[in-house]
């Protein structure tokens, strides 16, 4: 059984969607970080950096809990352990894991700036704003030429790679993007939109979970 802390947000749909990729029993945490609920001294036991998402699985690879933070760590532990959207070929297992780092270190941190900055409308922050902008741009048009040759972002197969990158593309009208000028990121976002685990991952979190039932 695997419990998972989550919020509504990119990193945390990353994880819900390779969960129903997986189609492994689940149970959903809600940790509302509007109201610092990753602050939380239980929380925080779980998770010291305070970020979702997080996971507890309770039967681990020597068959002890172990918890898990970070995004990319998370897809990659539970790719590994099922043996599922990651390949056994060395190499390609390192193309597919080094598109996951470079979501982490460049898409994560730029749209997430870009996010912050859009709805800053001071004139003081005009700067950071056109930059952010500017660098997710750019990122959209790496995509776009990745995909150029290539069903996934890796290669031929569906992996963790577009799992990691697919949630963060999903906000392309906050980086007032038109997905009409990039076609070959386009079709691969329709792509994986197409699987209903994507759709079901995609509205994890539901409004309701109940966090106070997380350390009864």
């Amino acid at each position: 059984m695997i419990d998972f802390y989550t919020w509504h947000t990119p990193n945390g749909f990353k994880i819900s969607i390779m969960l129903e990729e997986l189609n492994w029993t689940y149970k959903l945490f809600e940790v509302d970080i509007s109201k610092d609920q990753q602050f939380s001294s239980e929380f925080l036991k779980i998770c010291p950096n305070n970020k979702i998402p997080a996971i507890v699985d309770r039967d681990g690879l020597d068959g002890e809990p172990i918890s898990i933070f970070e995004s990319g760590a998370i897809l990659i532990y539970l790719a590994n352990k099922a043996g599922r959207f990651i390949s056994s070929d060395p190499c390609q297992h390192m193309r597919e894991v080094q598109w996951v780092m470079f979501q982490m270190q460049q898409i994560g941190p730029v749209f997430g700036q870009t996010h912050h900055f859009r709805n800053l409308q001071e004139t003081e922050v005009s700067y950071e704003r056109t930059r952010y902008l500017k660098k997710t741009h750019e990122i959209y048009e790496l995509l776009d030429k990745q995909l150029l040759a290539r069903e996934f972002i890796a290669g031929w197969e569906y992996s963790i790679a577009d799992i990691a990158i697919w949630p963060w593309v999903s906000r392309f009208e906050w980086h007032e993007i038109d997905l009409d000028n990039f076609p070959s990121l386009k079709r691969w976002f329709n792509l994986i939109w197409s699987r209903p685990a994507v759709k079901r991952g995609r509205g994890i979190p539901r409004v309701g979970a109940a966090w106070a039932s997380a350390f009864d």
